[in-house]
């Protein structure tokens, strides 16, 4: 039997895949669970719809993650910190740190976007990656200070 996927299968295919598999695992498993759609003209109309409406959302999400990307890059956060000798910090500035300064300045990051490659243990300024989407990536000015 023929299907549409409308979802990606793991090891049988991704969304929009005309595939043939067994009459049974599309009744009893595609089917049901609304993985696929037998593969009639009116299925493949559903699948265009569905596959530009999935294509504007995207187009939107990452002109949205853009936008904020370029409000990040023209900001930069000040974290203040205890310090010891040698400019040395107690403790660190974590990602959770980062992004809360950031939220203070009204710009909404989630903190698994923000790429620390390794904890910021000493005073003074540093770079540090934000990956907003997968194509869209910036860079934020973090100023580390003594208390």
């Amino acid at each position: 039997m023929k299907v549409i996927l409308l979802r990606d299968v793991s090891s049988l295919g991704v969304l929009g895949d005309e595939v043939e598999v067994k009459d049974g695992y599309a009744r009893n498993y595609l089917l049901p669970k609304e993985l696929a759609l037998m593969s009639t003209k009116g299925a493949l109309c559903i699948l265009e719809q569905k596959k530009r409406g999935k294509e504007r959302r995207e187009k939107q999400v990452r002109q949205e993650c853009e936008q904020l990307a370029e409000k990040i890059a023209a900001t930069s956060c000040t974290i203040s910190m205890e310090a010891g000798e040698e400019d040395k910090l107690f403790g660190s500035v974590t990602s959770e740190m980062i992004a809360g300064h950031l939220g203070a300045e009204g710009i909404d990051v989630d903190k698994k976007k923000i790429i620390l490659e390794e904890p910021i243990r000493s005073l003074g300024v540093y770079n540090v990656e934000i990956r907003l989407h997968p194509e869209v990536k910036t860079q934020a000015r973090v100023w580390v200070v003594k208390k």
